[in-house]
């Protein structure tokens, strides 16, 4: 098996193809098993099904990375807490980090709260043995960012385990001292959208995880390369990388979006959306719009803009 390539066939059986210890850095982002519309595979198994696949899966991946290799889980609230247990009690792995990546623009709910996040599980084969690159994911600290202080840290710190999508509309609660990472969701129109796979990661989440976890010219594996955002990404970052898919049109144009990028080419995003993103805390002046006929009259749309007004 090539590296540098994807392959159209089932992640097992694509693991099943790879020697032992072989691989540095999995990433793997599998259907959470709540009906979502794919392509090809069907999102609705039962719970014992669905977690036998998982641990069918989970026992590959351990088998295919380096004793100093490293595993990144992303996963629903639905299977987080038996997926976790899994890999710690039945296939030995370690948890470093149970990151939560939070975003607005979540799936708005009737009768719950709208999910707005999906945990990032940091696990590895040797808790003293693994690859933690910590200056390769530095961000600006609030020492230097708000008080100028000349104790901070010229390379900024590294960064806490929640990660935000508009740090310009969080409360005041969250700052660079806190467990707070900023990434936008890919959102529908947003320019890094595909366009043919709903569930995308940004690049710039995926360049950290691959930056802090991996060296160039390693190899970085993911079973389940939907958009083909790992692949890219590793490739910008000079890592070596191999992907499994089971649709044909997700692997047409995974190898097209990988045609089109080289290493060294700039991840897309905003990499340090605290300092970067524009602000839109009074949203889009409604006074300024042209008002709407309403049989024979004239409605004035002058209101005052919501904070939350995202149109």
């Amino acid at each position: 098996m090539q590296l540098d390539a994807v392959y159209q066939m089932d992640c097992l059986e694509g693991l099943r193809r790879l020697e032992d210890g072989s691989i540095d850095l999995v990433f793997a982002d599998p259907p959470f098993n709540i009906g979502y519309k794919y392509d090809v595979y069907r999102d609705e198994l039962d719970d014992a099904e669905y977690l036998a696949w998982c641990d069918a899966w989970l026992s590959e991946v351990v088998r295919v990375l380096k004793p100093d290799g490293t595993f990144w889980l992303a996963i629903g609230d639905e299977y987080a807490a038996e997926l976790k247990v899994a890999m710690q009690q039945k296939h030995r792995l370690v948890c470093r980090s149970w990151v939560i990546w939070y975003y607005t623009f979540g799936v708005h709910c009737q009768y719950k709260f709208s999910r707005s996040h999906v945990h990032l599980f940091h696990m590895v084969k040797n808790p003293k043995r693994f690859t933690f690159n910590a200056d390769a994911i530095r961000v600006p600290s609030a020492r230097q960012l708000v008080y100028a202080d000349r104790r901070a840290c010229p390379q900024g710190r590294i960064p806490d385990d929640t990660w935000i999508l508009r740090p310009h509309d969080i409360p005041d609660a969250f700052t660079a001292e806190e467990d707070t990472w900023y990434f936008p969701r890919v959102a529908g129109t947003f320019l890094e959208r595909a366009g043919w796979h709903g569930c995308q990661m940004p690049e710039q989440l995926m360049g950290r995880i691959i930056r802090v976890s991996s060296h160039p010219d390693e190899i970085v594996l993911d079973p389940f390369a939907g958009s083909g955002v790992t692949l890219a990404v590793a490739k910008k970052l000079g890592r070596h990388f191999l992907g499994f898919e089971i649709s044909p049109k997700y692997v047409a144009n995974i190898q097209r979006r990988l045609a089109a990028v080289q290493p060294g080419d700039p991840l897309l995003g905003a990499e340090n959306p605290l300092t970067s993103a524009p602000s839109t805390a009074a949203g889009k002046r409604l006074e300024d719009r042209k008002p709407r006929r309403n049989g024979n009259r004239i409605m004035s749309q002058k209101t005052t803009p919501s904070l939350f007004d995202e149109s």
